[in-house]
């Protein structure tokens, strides 16, 4: 290591006493590369220390005293009036102490850095991480509770599920139609404004979707609309991000899940708005279900303004589809609500 250049010609008066039992002697010192050298007044060299063994006995203090770190019996002393060459002392000193490895501060930060990463991975990646482990691991039967468990609360605001005798298979037939087995989709007097989705496969709809209009059509594309969100966006997913961490930690390994989670998931889903869907990908859904976009479209906005593309791109424009619902089902579906 070498020394600062602005102290390479400085020169003091010292005494030094090269052991205990001996006697101090004058001598000059002065900085050179990396050395600390000590000569008689005749400029004859009688030691030089390392610069990066020098240590200061009695720091703050004046006379200053210096001694190599691996004898402490061997002295060198500068008067107080010699300040230039213990300032360059100390300032050469304390650049060579800087270079050094400081491995006590080295635990320090390496402590910090650990305890950083912990705590964002803690407060991040971990409530991420367990939730989508959760989601991908919760078999078929433990959904379908949840969204049994879910559909309760929701009836607490909307009301019991429309269930008329008479309209129960045609209700059936759509569920099979559209989302290839019946029971799947559930119709409420009221609580969600059109369509809701739960764990599953559940289907909400509001009861107006098959009373305020006068073909199936337009249910049937609001039902393929929700079911292309569930597919976008897990149901459960949703759930847990609504119930935090501690209830996804819960739901694994318990199975179970708080019911205040329930009921404020609940009351989320009557009043969240439609996630958007895009509408090449909901052109697609029905397309797959041979069900027309236009009836959709003017429900969705009766100028079509806003669902154009699905007005123009309409999968089954001068095609011959499948009907949605028979006549006489599709009559009886629409007094489902009827006691």
């Amino acid at each position: 290591m070498t020394a600062l250049q602005e102290y390479e010609r400085l020169e003091a008066v010292g005494l030094w006493r090269p052991s205990p039992d001996a006697q101090r002697r004058e001598v000059i010192v002065s900085i050179g590369d990396a050395t600390v050298m000590i000569a008689d007044g005749n400029g004859q060299m009688l030691t030089h220390w390392s610069l990066a063994a020098v240590t200061r006995a009695n720091k703050g203090k004046r006379p200053a005293i210096y001694h190599p770190d691996t004898d402490t019996g061997e002295t060198l002393e500068l008067a107080e009036d010699e300040a230039d060459m213990i300032d360059a002392l100390e300032k050469v000193l304390a650049a060579i102490e800087r270079r050094r490895p400081h491995p006590g501060r080295l635990r320090v930060v390496a402590s910090i850095s650990l305890a950083t990463t912990v705590a964002f991975l803690a407060l991040f990646w971990l409530p991420g991480a367990l939730m989508r482990h959760t989601v991908r691991v919760l078999p078929d039967v433990k959904r379908s509770e949840i969204g049994q468990a879910l559909l309760a609360d929701l009836v607490h605001t909307s009301g019991q599920p429309c269930r008329s005798a008479a309209s129960l298979k045609a209700l059936d037939a759509l569920s099979q139609r559209l989302l290839g087995a019946p029971g799947r989709i559930v119709v409420l007097p009221g609580g969600v404004e059109q369509t809701a989705h739960l764990p599953g496969g559940l289907i909400v709809l509001n009861r107006a979707l098959i009373e305020d209009w006068e073909a199936p059509e337009i249910p049937a594309g609001f039902v393929i609309a929700e079911a292309l969100r569930a597919d976008r966006n897990d149901p459960v997913a949703d759930l847990l991000d609504d119930a935090g961490l501690w209830a996804s930690l819960r739901l694994l390994t318990t199975g179970s899940l708080p019911p205040e989670a329930l009921r404020r998931h609940a009351e989320n889903l009557l009043t969240a708005a439609p996630v958007p869907v895009p509408q090449d990908a909901l052109i697609d859904a029905f397309a797959a279900a041979q069900v027309p976009t236009t009836g959709y479209a003017y429900a969705v906005d009766v100028t079509g303004e806003t669902t154009l593309p699905l007005i123009e791109a309409d999968p089954m424009a001068g095609k011959s589809a499948p009907p949605v619902l028979t006549d006489s089902n599709w009559v009886r579906l629409q007094g489902l609500c009827e006691n």
